[in-house]
């Protein structure tokens, strides 16, 4: 099976001079724990993860400080490097590499656009209807 078979193409993203707090309410909106940040062109350049907020949050007791936060480009909180993968890769391959990496997720790209996401939830579904 391949990650195109299963993976989501309703993935939403984050722009790289947007704030914080809006990153936010998209994740909350979308009810997602991580999204892509593009480049003004739609390419790739990190992910802001929920992980990413919350050590953010976590460097300081200030509330002043944690307010600011929510003002700050994303870019000073994403993780750079997105891990990505093609369309075409085996499922078991993807599982094994976001168990390499350490990651839930892998955004999916050909030539360097966005096509979608898979998720370790999404392979255990998989798994779970008997796909795989």
């Amino acid at each position: 099976m391949k990650v195109a078979d299963i993976m989501r193409t309703d993935v939403k993203t984050v722009d790289l001079d947007a704030t914080v707090g809006e990153a936010i309410a998209t994740l909350s909106d979308v009810h997602v724990s991580a999204l892509p940040v593009t480049d003004p062109r739609g390419h790739i350049v990190g992910v802001l993860s929920t992980t990413d907020i919350l050590g953010a949050l976590s460097e300081t007791t200030e509330p002043e400080v944690r307010e600011q936060l929510f003002e700050e480009p994303v870019r000073d909180v994403m993780t750079p490097r997105s891990r990505v993968i093609g369309p075409e890769a085996d499922v078991l391959d993807a599982a094994r590499e976001m168990l390499r990496l350490d990651v839930h997720r892998l955004f999916v790209e050909s030539h360097g656009r966005l096509m979608g996401v898979i998720s370790q939830t999404d392979i255990v579904a998989a798994v779970a209807g008997a796909k795989i």
